[in-house]
């Protein structure tokens, strides 16, 4: 605590909407705020993410640290990015930046260097102590369910995070922003992949890494040929747009083989499935049923499916009652409570 017993709130500070806000109403209720914005990358957008923070802060009246984290942002968020593309593989970056960096160098620097008794970001989510474990429930606006990025956190660090925003809808948000003139009171939603500014896309950007590598369209289940593309990375399970290849049938993406630089393409029914794996397992809170129901994601922009899930060490079976479409290795697979919908954990998909 501070000299007068004051708590300290360390919030991870974007420079954004949802975090300014975060500060503001912390601040409100008594705590000493200090705000804490990692720098990503040695870019001027991620110069310009710092400074939209300390205007923030400054607007605030708190103290404010940046925290430079570019060498272990490369290793484990772009390096791991690049490397799933290549391997035929979908990466979701924001969930590996929440493990290694926002609650991996932030949270640490937070709790360890500048003793806050809270870590608080901008996230949508709801975190509850229930029978003696902390659990991440859905939070009000249903439009901003963030659990699914969320599922790498562990007991310590949900004892000592909070989201303040999980009881507003984002349209409150942006009012308190307006009534308080905070700094990005007009800023639009922040790019999903930070570190791929516009006008650059993640199709240029891993052309520029990988190059061009002419490869074949191969048909589901005829084998034929159906013409050629320039490199399997640029494509992902699931995917319709962008093919560039006519048929009599909407043409998906239902394989990738990356060592044989083959994508191939199939009906929608092609791409359907009722299993599937997740590796690298990480539960909220310690569970003992090795066998039960609940609902699964396996991407974000889905509605949760129910299945039955059945847990053998570091690998979790999932089997859905109905098929679902896009299973794809390296997104993650997140399973929630049937019930009341909180997050039990999750893994990547394999």
């Amino acid at each position: 605590m501070s000299e007068n017993n004051q708590k300290i709130a360390v919030v991870a500070l974007s420079g954004g909407v949802d975090s300014s806000v975060v500060a503001l109403l912390l601040q409100q209720q008594e705590y000493k705020v200090i705000g804490l914005t990692g720098k990503m990358v040695n870019t001027f957008a991620a110069e310009e993410v710092c400074n939209n923070a300390k205007n923030v802060a400054n607007k605030l009246g708190i103290e404010h640290y940046v925290l430079d984290v570019c060498d272990k942002f490369k290793k484990m968020v772009i390096e791991y990015f690049e490397d799933s593309y290549k391997n035929g593989e979908t990466p979701n970056p924001c969930i590996v930046c929440n493990e290694f960096i926002k609650w991996g160098e932030l949270f640490d620097y937070a709790v360890d260097v500048l003793k806050a008794d809270i870590f608080a970001t901008g996230h949508y989510a709801d975190i509850r102590f229930v029978d003696g474990v902390y659990k991440l429930y859905p939070a009000k606006d249903e439009h901003k369910d963030q659990l699914y990025f969320l599922h790498r956190l562990n007991q310590k660090q949900l004892s000592k995070t909070v989201f303040p925003l999980y009881e507003y809808e984002k349209e409150d948000v942006r009012k308190i922003a307006y009534d308080y003139d905070l700094p990005p009171k007009s800023s639009k939603e922040s790019q999903d992949i930070c570190f791929i500014q516009k006008p650059n896309t993640t199709k240029k950007y891993l052309i520029e890494k990988f190059g061009e590598i002419k490869g074949d369209f191969i048909e589901v289940p005829t084998g034929k040929k159906l013409g050629t593309h320039n490199g399997h990375y640029q494509y992902t399970i699931g995917q319709r747009k962008g093919i560039g290849i006519a048929a009599a049938y909407p043409l998906y993406v239902v394989n990738i083989d990356a060592e044989r630089n083959i994508v191939y393409l199939g009906k929608k029914e092609d791409d359907l499935r009722i299993r599937a794996a997740i590796k690298d397992l990480n539960f909220a809170y310690p569970i003992k049923e090795k066998e039960f129901d609940a609902m699964v994601k396996i991407r974000y922009n889905m509605q949760a499916k129910k299945a039955k899930i059945q847990i053998f060490d570091d690998i979790a079976e999932i089997t859905f009652y109905e098929p679902v479409n896009s299973i794809t290795s390296g997104q993650a697979g997140v399973i929630y409570d049937i019930n009341d919908g909180h997050l039990i954990g999750g893994g990547w998909c394999i």
